[in-house]
């Protein structure tokens, strides 16, 4: 019986090594260095550009902590006061203000404004007639192209205190309204503003995406009796459901910039309590006081903020089985 036993364990042979992890023929840092040199090389100018605008001018934050004079000390000279720009930040009512502004502005217009590209894309891609399509396209890509002061100009001829609006009622007997500078409605009338400037453009990214979908979907669902309803709840929507997170936890990422342009043309004719924003608080509290390490706290916390966000809704993707941003490979 042990002779049996010693020879089963010599037929079985020398035991495998222990496993590194790693499989056998995977190259090693040098060969893949070797192998891919040239793309390396092709992406070094962006990198340098990178770190030349975007990594080095970020070591500039830490005058966020910084009591900075920049014409006396600057950064190496100025003295180290920890957090305090950050706790007068929240002691600051316009600060606090500036946020309630900004965080209402983008809830408002999560709701009604980053539905619209989804819904014009859909009608656009619904259009038969492709030279039809493609006028309907351009007219509505076309105000993405013009700046914000075209922009307010064009709303102010047309809901202006002496606007076409205005001027229509008074010539039906009805009291004249000026909408660009009611601050109860401003809210509307910003959105109004960026649905008709950038829907049109957030609908390329859609129709990209549509262009990906099967037909052969559409025509397997029309032969088993689904109607353009149906094809579109259970066929468009679900392929264009991956884009539609991505965006959306992009937006919550930027949730705290909502412009700069539009509220600062504007400030004047609705007053700050309605128009100031995390961004033109950063710029009046910030560059035109010349304390500039109160306004990079500002900024530094809005970014955070953003990372934060990103980072949360990126985890709600995944806990509901998208992809998201980015996921562990």
């Amino acid at each position: 019986m042990g002779t049996v036993t010693t020879r089963r364990r010599r037929s079985a042979g020398p035991t495998a090594p222990p496993s590194t992890g790693t499989k056998p023929n995977d190259p090693t840092w040098r060969a893949k260095l070797r192998r891919d040199w040239p793309l390396l090389v092709m992406n070094l100018p962006m990198l340098l550009v990178v770190v030349a605008f975007w990594w080095a001018p970020a070591l500039g934050n830490v005058i966020a902590f910084q009591d900075y004079n920049p014409y006396t000390d600057g950064i190496l000279g100025s003295p180290i006061i920890g957090f305090t720009n950050f706790a007068l930040l929240f002691e600051d009512p316009q600060f606090i203000r500036a946020i309630t502004n900004t965080l209402s502005i983008t809830a408002f217009q999560l709701v009604f404004y980053f539905p619209v590209p989804i819904m014009l894309a859909l009608l656009l891609n619904s259009i038969v007639s492709a030279r039809l399509r493609a006028f309907v396209q351009g007219v509505v890509y076309m105000p993405f192209f013009f700046s914000w002061v075209l922009v307010i100009a064009i709303f102010q001829q047309m809901f202006g205190g002496a606007g076409l609006l205005a001027q229509t009622l008074r010539q039906n007997g009805y009291e004249g309204v000026d909408l660009m500078t009611n601050s109860d409605t401003f809210i509307l009338l910003l959105t109004s503003q960026t649905i008709w400037k950038d829907a049109g453009w957030g609908a390329i990214i859609f129709l990209a995406a549509l262009s990906t979908i099967d037909p052969n979907l559409y025509e397997a669902a029309a032969v088993d009796g689904a109607r353009r309803w149906r094809r579109m709840w259970h066929i468009t929507l679900p392929g264009l459901r991956p884009v539609i997170v991505l965006l959306l936890i992009l937006r919550l990422g930027d949730a705290l910039n909502v412009g700069f342009e539009q509220f600062m043309l504007q400030r004047s004719a609705v007053g700050s309590e309605a128009s100031e924003v995390f961004d033109t608080f950063v710029y009046w509290s910030g560059i035109r006081t010349g304390d500039l390490g109160y306004g990079a706290a500002a900024g530094l916390f809005k970014g955070v903020v953003g990372l934060l966000l990103i980072i949360a809704a990126n985890r709600v993707a995944h806990a509901f089985g998208e992809r998201g941003v980015y996921s562990r490979s």
